[in-house]
């Protein structure tokens, strides 16, 4: 066994320089009428590095409410959340400095200009290596709302504070701060904490430091709290307190999180068995009592069926309970004990805290299933969902970004993440990677090291760097595959058997490794579908040969007991028997599934549509989508419409391609076919074989900007109506090359987006482009300007119809792609929906169509809260007449953006329609039914 000294020279040398202590002494006023703090603060803290300091930075997050421009700001308008861009300015917070002194002389301070909640202070005099620094800070904290970031005042004038104080920055030869964008990862080195507050005598103060004294006068009460080696602190001021404090053998637990009205001595019960497992793994907890808020749980929940409603929650109030508990004590137990930077180094307290809250469902809970009591209800317990392990979710969310290629390094900084990676997929890679780690080192190594590196470096900086020097001490294997390639890159692991060789005493494997990458495969041999044998295979690119015995096998498997989060999975098995030794057997299966390696799986599921001129349209649906993303799908969905009468539907045949380390994050092959009524009693079906390319900035999944590139060619036929009320002539049957390409960014604030539009045809040529911006203020105010402008390059079509023209009001869809319920109406209220195409306009026009050229401008702005002001504006040419000035305008009732809207027509070409007959059939709306596009709504800050 290798010994690594060095490391334990940085522990020899870390707990020298704990033993002189940072100090934070707090005087805090509370004016509960104007939700603010008058702060008097010292503040003393050591230069532990070989560098002398002249300029010393200071964190002040309350001050990141300040503006709707601080970084803070930024990152809620990233994700969409609109609530502090149009929150007033008495409900956002910040800090009014008014002194900070050393040794009693006023020193220069400023606010950095690109981190407006980081103070820059020059020193008096230089501090030399080992001195420390006094400053003396006189300021006033105006608490922000609670309705940002959960902290702040509430409703009920109750106070939830963290990062409420000023702290020093870390500085170990490189100054480490950033700003708050509430992620909940301040970096502070432990100090001594003093708390002194003065507040009103109704309330009661909560905090995880030590009630020292406790003192009333008149109507103002005055509490000292004190700590020890403190990294961070929690402070609420309520009104009524609903904490309840459980004294374990191990240490107290004060905690409002719901308990899911379970009998106190439960509580108490499943308390001690908690704290008992996490000193048994962690060691001991520093301090006598930890604090858990409701906050801190509802900012990292246990994702998944438990946060369903209670009457169809499928877990025990008990194993519900017991596991919010112990997620949020891990993660409390961990940030108050670790010092590593939680901004660039999050992956390892992530991975730590889910892979204990992992090991403990399987000492407590091996059988619990994912789906819970659902799992033993008849027709959901044929779903292989029901088979999964409550574990099994780990992976599955982790692949879920994977399949996507929206995954991200777990060593990526925080701030760079996506909300769902930062949330979910990376918390869960990183403790499934250790998982996998502990599996190939073996003999529980990584389980003792894990216990060994937090007892050693609690409350001491430290680094994922000394965890694998560490580990790298305990094993001779080369682990530089964990945190070069699995770390620190998005690298996917497949492997295949390639191919099998047997001879009468042994077989020879072909390994192949899909990737590029170093990473460890397990293989096993099976018999009569048991584990007869497992070896783990070191890294290799391209391909690799391994013999083993010819015993007591009939079946080889890679990865059999899905330890390694693998890409794909369907290509680890090979039977050495049979002539289809990798043939899987057919399984249908009713409604989306996780996927089954073990079968070929096709999903069945009743489906429903309408339009007018099909009628409700019920039918079955045939797919090989699963709940995770796969390469190639096909969908077959055969209806009966009511009112035509006729079989309708739709097929589809789809290979998603996606490149790694591309900003080409997808493309699209495929083949799509619809037959549908575009009339009463009239078909049309369409084909379409089609090539999309879509873009993202690889390097940045944050930014918002998408491209898109398309290549489609669109075959239509027609039936044709004898009668003539539906025009037909000229162009039953057609045929359209179309290209498009796209540049979207789309932003809570700021939306633009530009198209552009070839389409070459055999009577006909046209190109067109599409500019959009809209621009959301401050005051929620909103101002949307769209530019149309098309070109015919030719056109032979004209004089039979005006099908191909480019519409003003309501395209024809000859290209079959707007969602229409009543495609063909023109009349009755069907025939009022409206479609923003083309050339946008509300108002239906004596001349609504141009076979030469078309450039409309459409604007709206906003008058009150959903209420806007439109109009468009434009010039339309035909070859019939000369170019023509069209306009209209009105009000627009922006219910839903894009979503559920309203235009009521004022004044247009045709004068004051508001007066004019029949101006109910002039309203126009916007609808959207698609659940798929109405999730866009909710899931876009998430990805």
């Amino acid at each position: 066994m290798k010994i690594n000294y060095s490391f334990f020279l940085l522990f020899l040398f870390g707990s020298i320089s704990a033993l002189s202590q940072n100090s934070i002494d707090i005087n805090a006023l509370f004016d509960t009428d104007k939700h603010s703090i008058a702060i008097t603060q010292n503040i003393r803290y050591q230069n532990k590095s070989n560098t002398p300091l002249d300029t010393i930075y200071l964190n002040d997050w309350s001050h990141s409410y300040s503006s709707k421009t601080t970084p803070l700001a930024e990152r809620f308008a990233d994700e969409f959340k609109a609530t502090f861009l149009f929150a007033a300015n008495e409900d956002r917070g910040f800090t009014v400095v008014t002194s900070i002194q050393d040794s009693n002389q006023d020193v220069f301070y400023q606010r950095l200009k690109a981190h407006p909640d980081v103070l820059k202070v020059a020193l008096s005099t230089p501090l030399a290596p080992n001195e420390s620094y006094d400053l003396t800070l006189n300021y006033i904290v105006k608490i922000p709302n609670n309705k940002f970031t959960r902290y702040g005042v509430t409703g009920n004038d109750e106070y939830n504070l963290r990062f409420w104080y000023i702290t020093p920055a870390v500085f170990d030869g490189t100054w480490h701060y950033y700003s708050n964008k509430d992620l909940e990862d301040l970096f502070v080195e432990p100090a001594n904490i003093d708390l002194k507050i003065t507040y009103p005598s109704n309330y009661t103060p909560i905090s995880d430091l030590d009630l020292i004294e406790h003192k009333t006068i008149d109507s103002l009460t005055s509490t000292q709290f004190k700590g020890e080696n403190r990294i961070s602190t929690k402070f609420s001021l309520v009104k009524t307190n609903d904490y309840n404090t459980v004294e374990t053998d191990f240490f107290n637990i004060q905690s409002n999180i719901d308990d899911e009205d379970l009998d106190p001595t439960k509580v108490a019960i499943l308390s001690d068995k908690i704290a008992q497992f996490i000193t048994t793994n962690l060691g001991d907890y520093p301090h006598k009592k930890i604090l858990l808020t409701w906050i801190d749980y509802k900012k990292d929940p246990i994702y998944g069926l438990n946060l369903l409603p209670d009457f169809i929650r499928p877990f025990e109030d008990t194993f519900q309970y017991e596991l919010k508990l112990l997620k949020t004590t891990l993660k409390v137990y961990l940030e108050n004990t670790l010092l590593i930077n939680p901004r660039e180094e999050q992956w390892l307290l992530d991975g730590i805290q889910i892979y204990y809250l992992r090991k403990y469902v399987e000492d407590f809970y091996p059988d619990q299933k994912i789906l819970g009591k659902l799992a033993d209800v008849w027709g959901v317990r044929a779903f292989h969902a029901s088979d999964l392990k409550f574990n099994d979710q780990y992976p599955f969310l982790y692949m879920h970004m994977a399949r996507t290629n929206i995954d991200q390094p777990i060593g990526m900084a925080k701030d760079s993440l996506l909300k769902f990676n930062k949330n979910i997929s990376n918390k869960y890679k990183a403790a499934i990677g250790l998982n996998y780690l502990n599996d190939f080192v073996g003999d529980n190594i990584v389980d003792q090291t894990l216990s060994d590196f937090i007892k050693q470096t609690k409350l001491k900086r430290t680094t994922p760097k000394d965890f694998k020097s560490l580990i790298t001490s305990k094993t001779d294997k080369d682990l530089n595959w964990f945190f070069d390639d699995y770390v620190a890159t998005n690298k996917k692991i497949d492997f295949k058997i390639k191919r099998v060789k047997k001879t009468e005493d042994s077989i020879t494997i072909t390994l192949k490794n899909i990737r590029n990458n170093a990473m460890p495969i397990s293989l096993f041999t099976l018999e009569n579908d048991s584990i007869t044998s497992k070896q783990w295979i070191n890294g290799f690119n391209g391909t690799k040969k391994v013999t083993i015995a010819n015993t007591n096998v009939d079946q080889l498997a890679l990865n059999y007991d899905y330890t390694i989060p693998e890409f794909n999975q369907r290509n680890n098995y090979k039977k050495l028997d049979g002539f289809f030794s990798t043939n899987k057997p057919l399984q249908f299966r009713f409604f989306k599934d996780i996927e089954d390696p073990n079968y070929n799986q096709v999903f069945f599921m009743p489906e429903f549509e309408y339009n007018f001129y099909d009628g409700l349209s019920p039918g079955i649906k045939l797919y090989n989508k699963t709940l995770l993303s796969k390469r190639l799908l096909y969908q077959i969905s055969p209806k009966f419409g009511f009112k035509s009468k006729q079989v309708v539907g739709s097929a589809s045949l789809i290979y998603n391609a996606r490149p790694e380390g591309s900003d080409n994050y997808r493309t699209k092959y495929g083949l799509s076919g619809n037959y549908y009524n575009y009339a009463p009693n009239l078909a049309y079906t369409s084909f379409k074989p089609f090539i999309d390319f879509n873009f993202r900035d690889h390097k940045n999944l944050r930014d918002n900007k998408r491209k898109y590139l398309s290549f489609r060619y669109v075959n239509i036929n027609r039936e044709i109506d004898p009668t003539g009320e539906f025009e037909t002539t000229g162009e039953p049957k057609y045929s359209v090359f179309n290209a498009k390409f796209g540049v979207i960014d789309n932003n809570l604030k700021e939306h633009a987006s530009v198209f552009t539009d070839l389409q070459l045809a055999k009577d006909f040529g046209k190109v067109s482009a599409t500019l959009k911006f809209r621009n959301l203020n401050k005051n929620n105010k909103q101002f949307n300007v769209r530019v149309f402008s098309g070109l015919f390059l030719y056109n032979n079509s004209y004089q039979d119809s005006d099908f191909f023209s480019f519409a003003l009001d309501r395209p024809t869809d000859y290209l079959f792609d707007y969602n229409y319920l009543g495609r063909s109406e023109q009349t009755g209220l069907l025939s009022q929906q409206l479609i923003i195409a083309d050339g946008g306009f509300k108002s239906k026009l004596t001349h609504p169509f141009a076979n030469q050229w078309m450039t409309t401008v459409n604007t709206s702005a906003t008058l009150w809260r959903y209420i806007m002001l439109y109009g468009d504006a434009g010039v339309i040419k035909n070859k019939t007449f000369s170019p023509e000035f069209v306009y209209d305008s009105g009000i627009r009732l922006n219910l839903v953006e894009d979503y559920f809207e309203l235009y009521f027509p004022l004044y247009s070409n045709l004068g004051w329609e508001i007066g004019q007959p029949n101006y109910d059939e002039k309203i126009r709306f916007i609808v959207t039914l698609s659940p798929k596009t109405l999730l866009g709504l909710f899931t876009r800050r998430w990805y």
